[in-house]
């Protein structure tokens, strides 16, 4: 019996895709903040700044970072993702400043305190994550702290999302931004079973310290 192969996400219509589909339907969609997210942030001690939660698409991590003080804007190439983030964080009475937009023909406003990726990156073109390093890179101010979550190599399969290793992190980042650790961790969300993911804390390196 033949099966359907599911399109793999960095193909996707995302526009199309968060048009059709319920967002708590979702495989990555999760309610409050990422776990792994959460433990950086109160390790390094940070709350507050202005952050960048890019690809936010249900807007719950821009939502949960609003709460816990920081000045969030939230961007996503999709504009109905946007919309429904926007009218998600004013039902609960949460400020954020949503914009639809692409990380590799940026019209964002800089620099942000930190940036949160949860699931950008790994659907992007190989061939483009060149222009994504340095986007990103342009839109941290020196110092800052960049946390990347992705799928990792250990995840089985290949249909969905790009699969990295820590060496790839590395190799990708390394010359941009200091590397300061990368943990094996899960994907929260609707799927029964959790995808394997890393988690990344990068940070800009800044001259004035060297």
């Amino acid at each position: 019996m033949l099966m359907s192969t599911p399109v793999p996400p960095r193909i996707l219509d995302w526009e199309q895709y968060y048009s059709d589909q319920a967002i708590e339907s979702m495989p990555w969609f999760y309610p409050d903040l990422d776990p792994d997210l959460a433990q950086a942030l109160d390790h390094l001690g940070l709350s507050e700044g202005r952050v960048l939660d890019l690809g936010t698409g249900p807007g719950t991590q821009a939502i949960a970072l609003s709460r816990r003080g920081f000045d969030v804007t939230a961007a996503d190439l999709s504009a109905s993702a946007v919309a429904g983030a926007e009218a998600r964080a004013a039902a609960q009475g949460v400020a954020i400043r949503f914009q639809q937009d692409d990380i590799l023909k940026s019209k964002l406003i800089g620099p942000f305190d930190l940036i949160f990726d949860r699931g950008c990156f790994h659907v992007i073109d190989p061939a483009r994550r060149p222009d994504y390093v340095r986007a990103v890179h342009g839109f941290l101010r020196p110092g800052g702290c960049f946390f990347l979550k992705c799928f990792s190599v250990k995840q089985p399969g290949i249909e969905g999302p790009h699969r990295f290793s820590p060496d790839d992190i590395r190799g990708i980042f390394g010359t941009a931004f200091t590397v300061e650790s990368i943990i094996d961790t899960i994907y929260q969300g609707t799927l029964e079973v959790k995808p394997q993911a890393l988690f990344c804390t990068l940070r800009r390196p800044n001259p004035a310290k060297i």
